[in-house]
C-alpha cells in the first residue's frame, strides 16, 4: 500500500552523510521545511572521511556550530613520509596568521553526530530507515516514492537533492552520465591504537619502492582523538583480495563490508612499513574498500539536483572527497532557499553547477594525480600547496552571479574570491575587538562599506538602495578606516548613523581587502565575494543585486 500526502516539505533531501545534512540544517537555519532520510537505520560508526580542512570550519563557523567540531577534533600539524625506510623532508600545515582555522582530524560518524544535532535544534530529525526509490519531476515540483518503516510513500516536494553516494538513485534517475575509471588496488582501512612514539598531531605516510621505483607498498595513518588512534589505511594482501563487486552501475567505489581486515592483517603492514617498531591493538573497525574516479556531467536537471559522492568521486588524497561536498551543500542549499521563497533571479539556482562543477572536475584530476606520491606531488610552492590542500583557493571568478568586469590585478580579492578574514574592528559600546567573521556569522547577504568618517555622509542613501534592491535581504555594515578621527566628526559619535559603524583599528581590514579609498563589497552567504566596487555607487549594488535577486 502506498500512503500519499507525507509531512509536506518544500525540499527532499535524500542521504544523512555529512553532505545531505549540511543540506538539511543550512536550509531550515533559513526557515526552509525540509525532510531528510536516510536508507541505514543507524549512524555507522565508522572513521570513514577523517580530514577536516579550514575551509569546512569557516563554513561551520559561519552556519553557527564550529564550536562543538573545535572541541571534538584533533589538530592535523603536518604529514611524516618515509621511503623504504629513509624519512624524507617533512611536511608542516601551515597557514597564514589571518586564516582562522587550522588542519584538523575528526571521525565521520562524530562530524554527522555535531550537524545532526545542529540540525535538531529546528525541530528536524533524520528519518532512518527510509530510502528514496523513484522520483518524477514536472515544472512545478517532484514526485517522490520512499520506502521506510511504515511500507511506501508518495510525497510531493518542490526540490529533490541527492546527497545519496556514489551508487546516488538521484543520479541515475536523472540520468546523468557518471564518466571516469577504477583503480585496480584494493585497499584496507581500520581504526586502532598504536605505541610508537612519532610527533603528535602528524599523518605519516611510508612507501616502498620496487627496483623500478613505482609503489609497491603504502601505509597512510591519520590520527584520530584518542592517545595513540589512528585511521589507518594500507593495500589489501593477497589473501583478503576479491573481484569488484558487482552492483550493476558499474561504480566500484567505497566500503565492502562482507570482508574485514583483522588485527593480524594491520599488524603485518606495520611490522614492513612502520618508520619504528610498533604494535597495533584496540581495533574499533576495518574495512576492504576500493576507489574510483567519477564526475558527473552536470550536477542537476530542473529541480533535482545532487552534491558530494553523488556527483565526484575520487581517491581520498589530501581529504578533499567529504570537505568538496560540504560545500557543494552549502553552495546549493542558499541559492535554493532563495529559490523556495521565490527572491531568486532565474540564473541563480542555475550558477549551482557552473561554479561547482569545475571544483569537482579539479579536485578529481588532482587527487588521480597525487594519490601515488601524495600532496606534495604538485610543482607548486608549499604556501599555495597548502592554501589549495585548504580548499582557500576555491573561488567563482567569472560565475553568472558575481559581478563582472572588476580587473583581476590589483591587492585584495575580487568578485568570485573567498572573503578573507581580520581581525581588530571596534565599536563603540564593546570593549574588546573582533573579527570580520564575527560580522557575517549567522547572516545570508551583507555589504560590507568601507573608508573614512566622511564617507558615511553617503551611508544612508546607499543602505536603503541595496535593502530596496534585496527586498531587506541584506545586512549592512560600515568599517571606518584606521586613521578616521570620529571624535572629529559629529556625523559619526555626534549623530546618528543608519548602519553599524567598527573601525579599522589595526588597519587589517584596508590590508586584506587592498583598499584605502571608499569601497563597498558584497559578501554572499557562502563567504565569497559578489562584488566589490570600488568607489560604491547605488547603481552598482543594485546591478549587481539584481543578478541574485531579480528585479
Amino acid at each position: 500500500m502506498v500512503h500519499t500526502g507525507g509531512a509536506a516539505s518544500d525540499v527532499l533531501v535524500a542521504g544523512a552523510g555529512p553532505v545531505g545534512l549540511t543540506a538539511a540544517a543550512e536550509l531550515r537555519r533559513r526557515g526552509i521545511s525540509c525532510r531528510i532520510v536516510d536508507r541505514l537505520p543507524a549512524r555507522l560508526p565508522y572513521a570513514k572521511a577523517v580530514g577536516i580542512q579550514p575551509r569546512t570550519l569557516e563554513i561551520w563557523d559561519r552556519m553557527g556550530f564550529v564550536r562543538a567540531a573545535l572541541e571534538a577534533a584533533v589538530l592535523m600539524r603536518g604529514q611524516l613520509t618515509y621511503v623504504n625506510g629513509v624519512e624524507q623532508p617533512r611536511l608542516e600545515l601551515v597557514l597564514p596568521p589571518e586564516v582562522p582555522y587550522r588542519f584538523a582530524a575528526l571521525p565521520q560518524y562524530e562530524t554527522e553526530r555535531i550537524i545532526e544535532e545542529f540540525l535538531a535544534g529546528f525541530g528536524t530529525h533524520v528519518e532512518r530507515g527510509t530510502e528514496l526509490v523513484s522520483f518524477v519531476q514536472d515544472a512545478d515540483g517532484v514526485t517522490c516514492r520512499l520506502t521506510g518503516p511504515g511500507g511506501e510513500e508518495e510525497l510531493r516536494t518542490r526540490f529533490l537533492v541527492g546527497c545519496d553516494g556514489a551508487h546516488s538513485i538521484v543520479r541515475k534517475g536523472l540520468g546523468l552520465s557518471f564518466e571516469g575509471g577504477a583503480f585496480p588496488e584494493e585497499y584496507m582501512l581500520a581504526d586502532v591504537e598504536v605505541d610508537w612514539d612519532l610527533p603528535y598531531g602528524y599523518g605519516v605516510r611510508a612507501m616502498h619502492h620496487d627496483a623500478g621505483g613505482a609503489v609497491d607498498d603504502v601505509l597512510v595513518c591519520i590520527p584520530l582523538p584518542g592517545a595513540g588512534r589512528y585511521r589507518v589505511s594500507m593495500m589489501v594482501p593477497p589473501g583478503l583480495s576479491a573481484a569488484p563487486p558487482q552492483d550493476g552501475d558499474g561504480v566500484v567505489h567505497g566500503l565492502e563490508g562482507a570482508r574485514a581486515p583483522g588485527l593480524g592483517d594491520i599488524q603485518a603492514v606495520l611490522d614492513r612499513l612502520s618508520p619504528q617498531p610498533v604494535t597495533a591493538s584496540a581495533m574499533r573497525w576495518s574495512s576492504v574498500f576500493r576507489i574510483s574516479h567519477r564526475l558527473v556531467d552536470r550536477y542537476g536537471d530542473g529541480r533535482v539536483l545532487v552534491a558530494g559522492d553523488a556527483a565526484h568521486i575520487h581517491p581520498p588524497t589530501g581529504a578533499q572527497g567529504m570537505n568538496t561536498g560540504i560545500q557543494d551543500a552549502w553552495n546549493l542549499a542558499w541559492k535554493l532557499a532563495l529559490a523556495v521563497e521565490g527572491a531568486a533571479a532565474p540564473a541563480l539556482l542555475a550558477s549551482y553547477d557552473a561554479e561547482r562543477r569545475p571544483v569537482g572536475e579539479e579536485v578529481v584530476g588532482r587527487t588521480v594525480r597525487q594519490s601515488a606520491e601524495g600532496v606534495q606531488a604538485d610543482p607548486e610552492d608549499a604556501d599555495t600547496l597548502m592554501m589549495r590542500q585548504a580548499q582557500l583557493l576555491v573561488g567563482y571568478r567569472g560565475s553568472p552571479v558575481v559581478q563582472r568586469g572588476e580587473p583581476d590585478g590589483g591587492p585584495g580579492p575580487r568578485p568570485g574570491d573567498r572573503a578573507p578574514d581580520c581581525g581588530g574592528l571596534t565599536g563603540d559600546i564593546a570593549a574588546y575587538p573582533v573579527r570580520l567573521y564575527d560580522l557575517l556569522r549567522g547572516r545570508e547577504h551583507v555589504l560590507l562599506l568601507y573608508g573614512p568618517a566622511p564617507a558615511a555622509a553617503g551611508l544612508a542613501g546607499l543602505a536603503s538602495a541595496v535593502r530596496g534592491a534585496a527586498a531587506g535581504r541584506v545586512a549592512v555594515c560600515a568599517i571606518l578606516a584606521d586613521d578616521t578621527d570620529t571624535d572629529a566628526d559629529a556625523g559619526i559619535d555626534g549623530g546618528y548613523v543608519p548602519v553599524p559603524v567598527y573601525r579599522d583599528s589595526r588597519g587589517e581590514f584596508a590590508r586584506m581587502y587592498g583598499v584605502r579609498e571608499p569601497a563597498a563589497f558584497v559578501v554572499r552567504p557562502d563567504g565569497y565575494l559578489g562584488a566589490r566596487l570600488c568607489p560604491p555607487t547605488a547603481s552598482g549594488l543594485a546591478a549587481h543585486l539584481s543578478v541574485v535577486f531579480g528585479s
